[in-house]
Parts: structure tokens; sequence; C-alpha cells
């Protein structure tokens, strides 16, 4: 079957196409570029306000909408005028060069993959969990922002991540509803015979069929893959369910779908990436058949064929502990992928298995995704400096007898896409500040330009954003309540509760342990006291799920519900349930203090708080993720030393009472110090350096540009440095690694000697090749690191000799700085290859003692 990705068809042919305006109505409401830009939102209010209002989906409006409210409506000439302006916007943006085609017109890059089991873009289209889908979903958002030419790749979930309903008795109820495709925001991706496109994968004994449909995210298109085909039996229909749900057999089926599925889709659009971007380890099948691919394609074994298409693989990681990485039994990676390997790779199963093993031989040990990813990629980062750090530990064991700082994993801080968080009245601060095009790529002005804005207008605004999350979190509650079963009184009352005048702290996310969402409860009696303040009060608005599976998490849950009973605290502190991507939007827009409390280092990185910076929100955070390397005093409060103390009670003690301490006596204090014109001084001193330093640098925009000029256009001109000439590259790095492989235990060290002086130590040492080419290989000295000077790595010379060419030996001499003792220096060998990352694709090394 022929197939054009730009030939998709809706759904349904009972669409009222035939009235004139219709179709451009469809091709407003089916980019999800109006979740960020929100110019067409007058155009669904129009059409069904009560309808947009519970839904923000512009399709489901489209859809429900009369034929005679859709001709009344496209009749009114200014309203018609308006849906062509918006269209004819929409279309220029596309093809108008972005900063992408400014900066990189001659790149070698055309196309980056980007893989995820999850993406958060639309409340419309719910098929996110949390921060993984959340951070893919900014990321897209701003790639479409920025012209990075990004196609993204993932899954169509049935029923999705669980909708919660809390009880009466403070027990979380995990609800399942179906998302019908008809309503989502998505078209079947047909061909130009209007034949829908499918694709067959093989699974143990029987086939798959998977449905390809197409969402379009501004410039950006991201392709889904579904099981529910009528061709499939009733069980296999049902592989991608759910988001996360299952025990690991379904969960590798979903990653096969989406990694090797995933790949042949984008071969099936005739899309050929030089670049696949993995968001975590569940893509990593994708690695295995690209690899085939290319090994179709060149007639190359699958070793080459790796070597060559590793050079355009990037992975992210997001775990923060060993524990957190999807990990296969060696039987059930047999069972699904050993015929995949023997007859598609051309390798064994045990070569397989090899390739997700810390030690290759070890026959009991688990197929670790995360491992796959890493020895099939030419690099690897983390999404937070710290959890560059972490993961450096983590993965340390990959490559045995290298220091933990030269663990080849970078990393890339992430970022939020701001015009996706920012309220309209932020949205209006920013532009008249700034300007329009402010988070387009150009953000280096942000800072001076923030403080144009007075004391007045940024408390005005504050004032307004507080009044509008009152009123959204009282509307919000009481249909809550009224679903639950409440009395009509206490619907009622919830109408009245919070003060928008009142200091208002926010804390959504997930509830687990590690995220220690109980810290604010370790003395319920002084958190009372604090919040029912007569002169200064406070109030807390609470939102979060705990994974169906995690008893301990719904059991926090339960704990602050049962606090909220509390005579007290059930006028100053409320939980909102069903947390979603519509709530987070109101939360962050509207609370004055964001509070985040993870047991450090367990937050890889964390978005939430990031949202917050564009509204004029201040954090209080642990030092963790990103507030590590974020917070300074002037900006925010933290809590912690900046160390790991693992789950010790005594600490999480002391860090309450830390906690506890600068509500008491900083936050509190400084909202409610107020000069004569009524306004809080230092308060807004605090927020204008929190939007205005923090802003700009915890964009999605410097996300992408870093990824794209640090990652995306190296790693695209290495896969086609490699793949060139039928993959003679790669064919030559493969005879390298084995050559020095087959060697290297033969390698030694001979003599060392020293010389010193005050100034220097000058080092010489013989070493024994035994017929390896020494150019191979690169001779350093090298000094950990000590309290206060960073860890020395310098490379040796060789010393040239009459009869070096006989002789099995060579002599290399250099000479450093004599601020430490000669002892603390150590020579090594390491290998040496212009074109491959070390010890990334080659982990070898040999240490003279």
């Amino acid at each position: 079957m022929t197939v054009n990705p730009r030939h998709v068809h809706p759904i349904y042919d009972l669409f009222p196409i035939e009235i004139d305006g219709v179709d451009s109505l469809a091709e407003l409401a089916l980019d999800l570029r109006s979740s960020w830009n929100h110019a067409t939102d007058e155009v669904w209010r129009r059409l069904d306000a009560e309808l947009w209002k519970n839904t923000h989906n512009p399709w489901v409006v489209l859809q429900t909408v009369s034929r005679q409210r859709l001709e009344q409506v496209l009749g009114d000439v200014d309203f018609r005028a308006k849906v062509d302006g918006l269209l004819s916007i929409r279309r220029q943006t596309a093809e108008q060069p972005a900063w992408f085609q400014q900066t990189h017109a001659d790149s070698p890059l055309s196309c980056v993959a980007y893989f995820s089991m999850e993406f958060m873009l639309s409340e419309a289209l719910p098929i996110y969990s949390g921060g993984l889908g959340n951070v893919a979903g900014d990321q897209l958002k701003a790639a479409s922002d920025l012209g990075v030419p990004v196609v993204a790749v993932g899954l169509l979930y049935q029923q999705g991540y669980f909708r919660q309903t809390i009880d009466i008795e403070g027990q979380q109820h995990a609800l399942y509803p179906y998302n019908d495709p008809g309503q989502l925001p998505i078209r079947p991706l047909r061909g130009e015979d209007g034949e829908w496109l499918r694709l067959k994968i093989e699974l143990p004994g029987y086939s798959v069929w998977l449905r390809a449909w197409q969402v379009q995210v501004g410039r950006v298109k991201l392709y889904l893959l579904d099981s529910n085909d009528a061709a499939n039996f009733p069980a296999h229909r049902g592989i991608t369910s759910e988001l996360y749900g299952g025990g690991p057999e379904l969960r590798l089926k979903q990653e096969m779908i989406l990694g090797i599925g995933g790949w042949r889709l984008l071969a099936a659009l005739g899309i050929a990436p030089e670049v696949c971007h993995l968001n975590e380890g569940h893509a990593a099948f994708a690695i295995l058949e690209r690899a085939r691919s290319y090994m179709d394609a060149s007639g190359q074994s699958f070793e080459v064929a790796l070597a060559v298409t590793r050079a355009g693989n990037l992975f992210t990681t997001h775990t923060a502990v060993t524990a957190g990485f999807d990990r296969f039994s060696p039987s059930l990676i047999k069972q699904y992928l050993g015929r995949y390997a023997e007859q598609r790779l051309g390798i064994s199963v045990d070569e397989l298995l090899a390739l997700g093993r810390q030690n290759r031989n070890d026959i009991s040990e688990p197929f670790n995704m995360a491992y796959l990813a890493i020895r099939g990629s030419g690099s690897v980062n983390g999404v937070s400096r710290l959890h560059g750090q972490v993961s450096r530990h983590i993965f340390e064991p990959l490559f045995p007898k290298w220091p933990e700082e030269e663990v080849p994993v970078r990393h890339v801080t992430n970022g939020v896409h701001m015009p996706s968080w920012d309220s309209a009245a932020a949205d209006a601060l920013w532009t008249h500040s700034c300007g329009k095009n402010r988070w387009l790529g150009m953000s280096e002005t942000l800072e001076c330009d923030i403080y144009r804005v007075s004391d007045e207008q940024l408390w005005r605004f504050r004032v307004d954003s507080s009044h509008s999350l009152v009123e959204y979190t009282r509307e919000r509650l009481s249909g809550q309540l009224a679903a639950s079963g409440s009395s009509p009184e206490e619907v009622e009352a919830a109408k009245h509760l919070l003060d928008p005048s009142t200091l208002t702290l926010g804390f959504a996310r997930r509830f687990a342990t590690y995220k220690r969402p109980n810290l604010l409860l370790h003395d319920p009696d002084r958190l009372l006291r604090l919040l029912a303040n007569s002169e200064r009060p406070v109030q807390l608005i609470i939102a979060g799920k705990a994974h169906p599976a995690d008893v301990a998490g719904q059991d926090l849950i339960r704990k602050w519900i049962e606090f909220i009973r509390h005579p007290i605290a059930r006028s100053h502190v409320i939980f909102l349930s069903d947390y979603d991507m519509l709530l987070a939007e109101h939360l962050v827009q509207g609370v004055d203090v964001w509070i985040n409390t993870p047991r450090r280092p367990w937050e890889a990185s964390g978005t939430s708080g990031m949202k917050v910076l564009v509204n004029g929100g201040i954090n209080l955070s642990e030092l963790d993720g990103w507030w590590a390397e974020a917070y300074t005093p002037e900006v925010g409060w933290a809590i912690g030393d900046g160390q790991e103390h693992g789950d010790d009670p005594a600490w999480d003690a002391f860090e309450a009472e830390q906690l506890y301490s600068l509500l008491e006596n900083e936050v509190v204090s400084e909202f409610y110090d107020r000069n004569e014109q009524g306004i809080p001084a230092r308060w807004l001193s605090r927020m204008r350096a929190s939007m205005s330093q923090l802003t700009p640098l915890f964009s999605a925009v410097r996300t992408v540009r870093e990824y794209t000029d640090e990652h995306y256009l190296p790693a695209a001109f290495d896969y086609r440095n490699r793949s060139a000439l039928g993959g003679t590259v790669g064919t030559n790095i493969v005879h390298w690694q084995h050559s020095l492989r087959d060697k290297w235990s033969s390698l030694k060290f001979g003599d060392v000697r020293v010389e010193s002086t005050d100034e220097e130590h000058v080092f010489e040492v013989d070493v024994f090749f035994d017929g390896l080419d020494p150019n191979s290989v690169r001779v350093e000295i090298y000094a950990n690191a000590v309290s206060d000077e960073a860890s020395v790595r310098q490379a040796m010379s060789r010393t040239e000799t009459p009869d070096e060419t006989e002789s099995h030996w060579a002599t290399y001499h250099v000479s450093v700085r004599a601020t430490r003792p000669p002892a603390h220096f150590t020579p090594r060998i390491v290998p040496n290859h212009d074109s491959v990352s070390v010890p990334l694709e080659l982990d070898l090394i040999r240490w003279q003692r």
C-alpha cells in the first residue's frame, strides 16, 4: 500500500463537510497547537460554551453541535472572518522559517524520531500519566515552536491512565473510561487509495495487527499505534488497553509494539530519521529494529548495523533508582524475541540477552531495557545536573574499572513549555514586557525586560490569579462532592471555601512514599496552628494520584483526607481528586507557593515547580532534581542540606522542622508584610527574581535547543558518516574493536619513573603492546578528584626511539603541575578512535596498578 503521511481522513463520513467553513474548523480543531495558543478558544466557546468548558476538546465540540448551529455560526460574517484569519495564521506559522531553519539551514539533520510511552499534550488526549508524558509533550510543543524537524511515536491507549475518585472514607478508586477514538483529536492514517495503514507484528504463535493514527502538534506530527483492530483475537486487542497496566508480559508486548512496531511505522511512511531519541528505556526495542532495517538495506551483519545506527540513537533516562528500570525474565525474552533475534537479527538469543545484562554471561540475570538502550545509543543523558550524577553512579557497573565521573552519562535539564502553562493574565504580562515571540528561541532578554513591570502591576496580576484559582477550586470541589453523594449543604459550603487574599500553598503530584507528600503532616497540630493563624492565615490545595497497586501511596491520601475532616482544617485545606492536566494548569497559575518534598536524590528532575515560574509562583522545595541547580536564596526557599540520607525517619523529622520553620518565619511574614500601598515589597522582589532568572532557564525552548545543538546535530553527522558507502566506517569500527579486545589482555606496563621539582612532576612509563598499533590507544596519567582539586586526565606523549618499529615496547612521558604528590597519579591505557565514543562503545581500560 502506498502511504502518504499527509493523506488522512476523518473517521466518520457523516461529518457535514458540505457546509462551507466546516473543513476550516476541522483543520483548527485537529491541531493541538490550540492547547497552547488559545486564539481559537473563543471559536469553540461560541459553538457550545458549556461543552467547551467541560471538555476543552475542540474536536468533541465540533462533532457534537448540530448542523443548524454550525450553519448559523458560520453564517456570521465576523465569525467566519475570524476562522479564516486563524486558519491563515496557522498555515503561515507552519511554513515560515523558525529558529532551526534560521540557524541550522545547512545541517545534516532532516528528521528526529522521538519515542515515548506517553505524551501529555492536552486534556483532550488522555494518553499520559505524569512526569514522563509531561516532558514528552512539552518537548514536542517546543520543537514545533522552534521548527526542529521532529516526528514522534507512541501508543494509543483505549483506556489510558486511570481516573481517580475519593470516597467518604478517603479511599482512592480507579476508573478506566474508554477513550473513544472518534472523540479524540486524532485521525487514522490512510494510504492514497483510502486504505487504513495497518502493520503486522509477530508474537509467539500469532501475529497482531496494529492500527496507525496521526496527531497534529503544530509543525510536529505524533504517530500512535494501537492493537484494537477487529482482525485481532479479543485478548490481543487489549494489549494497548491501559497505560502502565497489567504485568510484565503485557508491558513487554506494549514495548515491542512501541519500539519495533514504531520503527516499522516510520519505514511504512517513508520517514528515515537520522536521529532516534528514546525518552526512557520503554522504547529501546527500536534500537534492534533500526539495526535490522539497516541490515536489510546494506547486507551488513547485526554487529556492524548496530555500530552504524547507534551513532544516531540518543537515550534519555528519567529513573533515579535502579528498581525503576523495566526488567524482563530471560524466559520471557526468549519466548517473545527468540525467533526475532535468530531469524531477523541473525544472532542467538543469548547474544540478545547479553545486550540487556550487566554481566553478559550470567544466564539468570534479567533483561534490563535501560542497559539495552545504553548499549545501542551513541549518547546518554539524565534530566538534571544532579540526575546526571546519580545516573553515572547507577550505570557505573556497566563500565567496570572506569571512574564514576567518566561513566558516559551527560545531562540536559528538563524545561516546561511556558505557553502551555501560563495563564491568560501571565501571557498578557509577558507579552507587554517581552513581546509575543519571547518563547520562540530568543529568550536572552527576558531577565532585563521583566524588571520593567511595576510593583503595582505585578501585585495586581498575582491578586487576579488568586481570585481565578479560588473560583475554579470552589467550582471543582463542589462538583466533586456532588458526584460523591455528599449532602446539598456540603456542596453549597464548598462554593464558599478559601479566601483569595490568603496565602495559598499548592502541593500536587503522584502520591508515592519517596515523594513524601505527608511531610507537612509530620506535626498535625503545628500545621493547624500555621493554617488557622487569625492574623496571617494560610490555605493549602492538594491533589494527586497513587498508582492503583501502590497501597502505601493510597494510605498517604487517606491520611490527608482524615486531616481535612478536622473542624479547623476543613476550611483551610482542600483535596481535589482526579489530578490531570487541566487541574494542574489552574493550580500552577494561581498558587503563591509550590511545595515539593521528595527524598533526595529520587526526583530525577521534576517539572511541576517549573510551571509556576512563568505565573509568578515561588518554589519551596527539597534540594533535589531541577531545584538543586535552580535554587539561590533570592528566588525561593529550600529544605535539606544537599546530601543523601536515605529513608532515615530522623532526617525526615529534621526536614519537616525546616519546612515548618520556613513557612512560619519567612514565607508567611514576607507575604503579609505590606508597605504603605498595601504591596508586599519583599515578596515581589523574590517573585520578580524567580520569574526573570528562572523562567528562561527552565523553559522547554532552552531544553530543545540544547538537545538540538549538543545531541541531535552531532548524532545526525555521526550517523551519516558511519552509514556512508554501505557502512564502511561502521565495519572498520567493528574490526578496530575486535583487534583491541583480542590484544587487550596482553597490554602491560613496565617501569614508571618520575622526577619532581617544586613546579612539576615528569612521569615516564614503558608500555608493552604485543603488536597492537599504539595509535589505537591513548596512554594517560590520571589522578582522582580530591576535596579541593578536580580529577586530572592528561595524555602522555610517545617518546620516539630508533628501533621502535621492531619493538613491542614504547615509552611515554608527560609533565603535570606539582600541586599534588606523585603517588596520586597513575598511568592508564584507554581505547582511542576519532569516531568512537569511549567508554560508551568500548569500555576497555588498563591501569598501571
